[in-house]
């Protein structure tokens, strides 16, 4: 009975994810439709616009034309007219020339003949008729006759639709995800025409699924446009999912294609945050951050457990680091809540000196790594790892089951190195304004990097048997944690070297034992 009514829950859950599938694909069907319907209205309205443009184009162009040959016959007519008028001009004065020669013929005074003889001559050359040209000025043909649509014609004729770009092809063996970018390359599918495409448009989004997720499990894509060539870098990520989606389409001046068919990358990445719980009471601890809080230690002075004189000293001691500004750890004392002291929510507290917070995710195998960054009033702070069973009043570095790296920038900087209460002090200078942690669990090798440079500061080669847990210690100021980081490439060219150990690192083996 028990076995059938299992059954009938499973058909039952697979009937309800078929039911849900099948409602998300006609309200995809309607959308499209709708969709449909208004892409038609669009293309038809482009369309009128395009002709409507043209028309326009031709109508000023008919327009300024016509002005042309209109402003050209104007200058030819006036110059002719001009040209005429003088020719009138000088026909008159040759005219009367004629008739006082023919006059003067008739003359008998021999004197007379000869005065107006001299007179007729004088007249001759300088008559207008002969300083004419016998040519019109300007021709009868204008300038500007009519235009030749010969080629436009056949190039209207040959006119047609705007193809709408086919989906481009992701290319992944051109893909590339490395130091949390991802490189995405696509290709136009055979047969596409690049010419005409005028942009990209990438979309991706984070999931924790290889394959497609299910309609209700899926993210919203994000969108990147104005993509002019085929190939897309996205840095600055922060892979806190195992994987992303893209798929991308081509765009040109009609409208935009088809997606792509989509492909998952793998982006896995450690991603962890402070662990609250494990935090020291004089640690505050808000997302990504961990700060020295004096404050966690008021109004338990009366609490302190210990002979009365203890108490008078700790009393003491909050008065001048009260004066001070900057409270000692040496000086100042923690005493345990009842619910510490009794077992639950807040058992697992480091006490004491151990002003530490470990990370709420263990490392039992891999490869791993993350940054922190101390805050600029940070005077005291140490990184590393340490095993979960760390004791509540130990310091880093003082046990055999923690490792890290220790900063001091109190009275003057220094650097170490520090495991099983061994301390080797490294290159003060080298300092970094953030840290990076690599961790191979599987090869037993612990790293610190500058983060900016991936300069070594100190490799520690140790058999790690138990999963390990990221582990802080600041006093007053604080520290940024970043996460959901690969393995930087720089690191990756650097680990056959650091897992040599040679050179000055050879002394860590012990040290590490």
């Amino acid at each position: 009975m028990d076995a059938q009514k299992e059954a009938l829950q499973r058909i039952i859950a697979t009937l309800s994810n078929k039911n849900e599938e099948l409602h998300n694909f006609m309200e995809t069907l309607s959308d499209t439709l709708s969709a449909l319907q208004v892409n038609s209205s669009e293309v038809t309205r482009d369309l009128e616009e395009e002709f409507d443009s043209l028309f326009c184009v031709l109508a000023e162009m008919k327009a300024n034309m016509s002005d042309a040959i209109r402003q050209d016959h104007t200058r030819k007519e006036q110059e002719l007219q001009k040209q005429l008028a003088q020719s009138r001009a000088a026909l008159d004065s040759s005219e009367e020339l004629m008739n006082f020669a023919n006059g003067t013929l008739l003359l008998k005074d021999e004197e007379d003949f000869a005065q107006a003889a001299r007179q007729i001559k004088d007249r001759v050359t300088m008559a207008p008729a002969f300083r004419l040209t016998m040519r019109p000025t300007a021709s009868a043909s204008l300038s500007h006759l009519t235009v030749d649509f010969r080629i436009e014609q056949r190039l209207l004729q040959g006119l047609h639709f705007l193809p709408v770009p086919r989906a481009p092809e992701i290319d992944l063996s051109e893909c590339v995800v490395s130091d949390n970018m991802v490189t995405v390359a696509w290709r136009s599918p055979p047969g596409g025409d690049e010419s005409k495409v005028d942009q990209y448009e990438l979309e991706y989004r984070k999931t924790d699924h290889e394959g497609l997720a299910r309609v209700r499990d899926q993210k919203p894509w994000e969108t990147i446009e104005d993509i002019r060539t085929t190939q897309h870098t996205l840095t600055g990520l922060r892979f806190d999912s195992n994987y992303m989606n893209f798929r991308v389409r081509a765009r040109n001046k009609a409208a935009a294609g088809d997606y792509s068919d989509p492909v998952t990358l793998e982006t896995r990445a450690l991603n962890f945050a402070f662990d609250a719980s494990s935090s020291h009471v004089n640690l505050k601890v808000e997302g990504s951050t961990v700060e020295w809080d004096s404050t966690g230690v008021k109004g338990q002075e009366g609490k302190v457990k210990g002979k009365e004189n203890k108490g008078s000293a700790l009393l003491t001691n909050l008065k001048n680091s009260s004066r001070s500004g900057t409270p000692s750890p040496k000086r100042t004392a923690v005493t345990r809540s009842p619910a510490t002291r009794g077992g639950g929510g807040a058992r697992d507290r480091f006490t004491g000196e151990s002003y530490t917070v470990l990370g709420d995710t263990s490392i039992d195998c891999g490869q791993h790594y993350w940054e922190v960054r101390p805050h600029k009033d940070c005077k005291s702070y140490s990184v590393g790892v340490a095993y979960r069973n760390l004791g509540k009043f130990d310091l880093l570095g003082k046990s055999g089951g923690a490792w890290c790296i220790h900063v001091n920038q109190w009275l003057q900087t220094s650097l170490a190195a520090k495991h099983n209460n061994k301390t080797k002090s490294l290159d003060a200078a080298a300092v970094p304004e953030q840290i990076g942690i690599y961790c191979d669990v599987d090869s037993g090798l612990l790293s610190f990097y500058n983060a900016e440079t991936k300069q070594l500061l100190h490799s520690f080669k140790a058999k790690f048997n138990q999963p390990l847990l990221p582990a802080f210690t600041v006093w007053f100021g604080g520290l940024a944690l970043f996460t959901g980081l690969q393995v930087p490439s720089g690191v990756k060219s650097l680990q056959k070297t650091e897992n040599g150990l040679t050179g000055s690192n050879s002394s860590l083996n012990s040290m590490a034992q």
